[in-house]
């Protein structure tokens, strides 16, 4: 029987975090991550707020949460979880290949994606000049001109990332101020390849035969368009939850996320959910790892109480 005290779902810094104070616990512990260890964690330039590193890229930063709690031995598997099924004393997942897996609790830490405009020519040009990642992107569009969608602190980082490649760099938001920390705006602002474009909203993707050509926005009070030129659009206007994977019978927030109490434990004992697929008063990395030890400790004291 593969029968584990804990599974995590999940390797980003929440989950890492998590199967640290797993393993320092001596839980026997499982984490399935289906792609690389770090998730959003590893598409960050440069990481500027994480306490101990004054500067990290976020591939670096991803690698030292994964071999720290690798140190402990956590088991991981690089495979597709495709349900969870919650019991009484053991709860149930089942992976790609139908094989079943059984802890007494799993902590979630899926994570979100980013969310889309859902406007014409985006969905059609991704990977056409449409992109959602600038670190993954941005070396294709150097000495270009490009467009950054949002005011938060990942679309004005990523602005700034783009403004060291490319020749222009339109910032649009819908608004007239920006959302992004205060030292983030004071160097998009200070920064002359970055033109900001003030409460204007992106209608369209416009192309030519198989390329990104430009951009139709639109002023959120007047109602007047305009067409931007540019060779590529980088969307960051917030992430969607991955709750793809959760059972109906845990309770969800209005917004789509998950709800959970002080220990991250959600309306099913045994079963945790931390991170960004959880509703939290902001995304980042420190608060997801924060996440992850206090479900991992809580979880310990859980198992103890069977």
């Amino acid at each position: 029987m593969n029968q584990f005290d804990v599974i995590i779902i999940g390797g980003g810094p929440g989950g890492l975090t998590a199967g640290l104070y797993s393993m320092r616990a001596a839980l026997k512990t499982i984490m399935f991550e289906k792609g690389v260890f770090g998730g959003q964690m590893t598409l960050t330039d440069t990481i500027e707020n994480y306490p101990g590193f004054v500067e990290i890229n976020g591939f670096d930063l991803s690698q030292k949460f994964a071999e720290h709690a690798q140190k402990f031995g956590l088991q991981t598997i690089h495979k597709e979880i495709t349900a969870i099924q919650p019991g009484t004393d053991w709860h149930k997942i089942i992976i790609e290949n139908k094989e079943t897996y059984e802890a007494k609790a799993i902590i979630i830490a899926t994570g979100g994606k980013s969310r889309a405009l859902n406007i014409p020519g985006e969905k059609e040009f991704y990977g056409k000049g449409v992109s959602y990642c600038a670190t993954c992107d941005g070396f294709f569009f150097r000495n270009k001109t490009v467009a950054v969608i949002g005011g938060g602190d990942t679309a004005v980082e990523e602005a700034l990332y783009l403004g060291k490649l490319a020749e222009k760099v339109y910032l649009i938001h819908r608004r007239d101020e920006l959302r992004a920390s205060t030292i983030l705006q004071n160097r998009v602002k200070e920064d002359p390849k970055i033109d900001i474009i003030w409460n204007h909203i992106p209608i369209q993707v416009n192309h030519d035969a198989d390329r990104v050509s430009g951009l139709t926005i639109k002023h959120v009070q007047s109602n007047e368009t305009q067409n931007l030129t540019v060779d590529g659009v980088f969307i960051f206007v917030g992430y969607a939850p991955n709750t793809e994977l959760l059972p109906k019978e845990i309770e969800m927030t209005p917004d789509g996320y998950v709800k959970v109490n002080n220990t991250c434990q959600t309306s099913i004992p045994g079963i945790y959910a931390i991170g960004d697929v959880r509703k939290n008063y902001a995304k980042q990395i420190i608060l997801a790892a924060a996440d992850g030890c206090i479900a991992a400790l809580h979880a310990a004291q859980y198992i103890e109480t069977l």
